[in-house]
């Protein structure tokens, strides 16, 4: 763990690597590899989980392209033990002096006009990163197109989630993510959320992860419903997963839809509670609850 203090940073040559956990993402995987290459990164590391969609496919096709080790896993969904295998893969084996470790459907852009390496262009330990939900306009054929995000969420406690029925978990507040030097790192939360380095060890120590100050010049943005068909798919799998007699740690609200799914009912949910209407739009930015940004589709790479 003292390799931090150690280890050399050299701002004009140093290597940025983004790890992604995929499982059924092929509607979306090629945009994000390839908006985060023009945005920056040198190479990637991407664990399929047993896609079964053309995903791994995809993947194969886009390491002919740019530098990408593919990880294939079949186990059980373990989220936080990967991140921190993928982070370590990244480090031994492609020099990785920062590591973004991403999801398939989140898009870290720059909130200057630099891109991505250079605003990471020092040595650092942590970084956190605001991150918000994309919204699914009616009558928008496709997610890329998307241009509102939600900027100051709504508060839905957990009894909420697991059981009102007019409910948009989209406007719910969600956890930052991190940026993480793989040198002296000691472990990854969750999905990436909080992260426990040993050159932030006496912070956390002393306020916990929650003092962490935000690092403004990144933030994401999240793709997490793009359209019925990829909603369906998500919420059959973490059906299974529930199903798999294994423990495991999933929000209130997608056991909610998992409960929706088996009653027949997803359909309903999705057109009532997850697609929103221009009308419905316009009342959440009056309140601010909504914001409009038309330059993300500008810069996302979202076809050959």
């Amino acid at each position: 763990m003292l390799e931090y203090f150690t280890h050399r940073f050299d701002a004009k040559n140093f290597r940025l690597i983004m790890t992604i956990l995929v499982k059924d993402e092929a509607d979306i995987i090629e945009a994000n590899i390839r908006t985060h290459a023009k945005l920056g990164v040198d190479a990637f590391v991407v664990m399929d989980n047993d896609s079964t969609d053309g995903t791994r496919e995809l993947l194969a096709k886009l390491q002919e392209e740019f530098e990408i080790i593919i990880v294939d896993e079949k186990g059980a969904y373990e989220q936080a033990k990967w991140m921190m295998q993928l982070a370590t893969l990244a480090k031994k084996q492609l020099g990785a002096d920062w590591v973004i470790s991403n999801d398939a459907d989140e898009f870290w852009l720059p909130q200057n006009k630099k891109n991505l390496k250079e605003n990471l262009a020092f040595k650092g330990s942590v970084l956190t990163v605001q991150r918000h939900n994309m919204l699914l306009q009616e009558g928008v054929p496709n997610w890329w197109e998307s241009k509102y995000f939600v900027e100051n969420p709504i508060f839905y406690t957990k009894k909420q989630q697991s059981t009102q029925e007019k409910l948009s978990i989209t406007l719910g507040k969600i956890g930052p993510k991190t940026i993480v030097n793989p040198h002296g790192l000691i472990s990854i939360r969750g999905g990436n959320h909080k992260a426990l380095h040993i050159a932030n060890m006496r912070d956390y120590l002393k306020s916990g992860y929650d003092k962490i100050e935000r690092f403004d010049a990144i933030e994401v943005f999240h793709y997490p419903i793009r359209s019925y068909e990829q909603f369906e798919k998500n919420i059959r799998n973490r059906k299974a997963l529930l199903e798999s007699g294994k423990k495991v740690s999933m929000g209130p609200h997608y056991r909610r839809w998992v409960k929706i799914y088996n009653d027949g009912k997803l359909e309903d949910e999705f057109n009532n509670n997850v697609v929103f209407t221009q009308n419905e739009i316009d009342v959440l930015k009056k309140y601010s609850i909504v914001s409009e940004n038309p330059n993300i589709k500008e810069t996302l790479v979202y076809k050959i």
